[in-house]
């Protein structure tokens, strides 16, 4: 008896570990200069990203600030038995930008990222520049448009096309979140980005790109 309580505090602190794992999400997340300043390789990834697919950076982070506040194993939470008991998740949707299993299996598919993990900053970024363009294909709503993207992301394409969303205020209030973060986002990079994009020793402005 006392070994197999001792087996399940094990498993028990190994599954708490593996839910910490990932770089700490950022203390001042209204603030993209003090995110990319903490983790300048995201600004990396987002750049990479944004020049693949052509949503633009802002966009990207917002749409994973809204997801998953930056922390990078996340999962939804479970539902409780009775009222107490942990039990299933309501979806497969983990990692920074809270992918599901069939659309994540797509995209490693068709972007040839068979090694892809939704819990590294680079493929999170480079997932949300691949699925808006095919919502951006599937719906024709701009890559500038950051609320319509998000209502796409959130209820799929084909839910967006048939008005799902139209009903779920919640989801629109969080698509206008999404939005204006976004905006906030896009003007703060403007003030910032040239630090990030030069920041190493062989770049110099205005030719490092």
């Amino acid at each position: 008896m006392v070994r197999t309580l001792l087996v399940l505090g094990l498993i028990g602190l190994t599954i708490a570990g593996c839910a910490t794992l990932g770089p700490a999400p950022p203390p001042q997340q209204d603030n993209l200069c003090e995110i990319f300043s903490e983790h300048p390789r995201w600004y990396d990834y987002a750049r990479d990203s944004a020049r693949e697919w052509g949503t633009p950076i802002a966009i990207q982070m917002a749409f994973i600030q809204q997801e998953s506040s930056f922390r990078s194993h996340v999962r939804p939470d479970r539902k409780r038995l009775l009222g107490i008991i942990p039990w299933s998740r309501p979806s497969s949707a983990y990692g920074y930008a809270q992918a599901q299993d069939p659309v994540w299996g797509e995209y490693r598919a068709e972007a040839g990222s068979l090694t892809a993990r939704r819990t590294h900053m680079k493929h999170a970024t480079d997932f949300i520049g691949w699925y808006n363009v095919r919502t951006n294909r599937m719906t024709g709503v701009s890559l500038q448009n950051a609320e319509h993207l998000y209502l796409a992301y959130h209820e799929g394409q084909g839910g967006y096309n048939r008005g799902t969303w139209r009903g779920k205020p919640g989801v629109q209030r969080a698509a206008r979140q999404v939005a204006q973060r976004a905006a906030r986002y896009r003007s703060q990079l403007d003030a910032c980005e040239s630090e990030f994009r030069c920041r190493r020793f062989y770049q110099f402005a205005p030719f490092c790109r």
